[in-house]
């Protein structure tokens, strides 16, 4: 995952969000951000290597002011449904 990162970095994605209270925050805490305020760029899955438990999803995420960044979730049993419905309201860039 961390490899991801680096390479989203190089692409811009220098933001790191953080989920709280129904809105995404920047990691600074300076902004926030309504899902309607979100496109998802691309989401990477990933699963540990040692334990099939340690799985966690990366999205990329811009906002509609231009600002790129990062947000990482658990998947699977421990992921937060609260966190999955706020993304579902945003606007989704990915082909499934």
């Amino acid at each position: 995952m961390s490899q991801v990162i680096k390479l989203l970095k190089d692409r811009g994605y220098t933001l790191d969000f953080i989920y709280r209270d129904n809105k995404l925050f920047t990691s600074d805490k300076e902004k926030s951000y309504e899902a309607g305020e979100l496109t998802i760029v691309d989401e990477y899955r990933f699963e540990g290597d040692s334990d099939p438990a340690d799985m966690a999803i990366l999205y990329s995420i811009e906002t509609q002011s231009g600002e790129k960044g990062t947000l990482v979730d658990s998947y699977g049993a421990d992921s937060s449904l609260e966190l999955e419905k706020f993304l579902e309201k945003a606007d989704n860039k990915i082909d499934h």
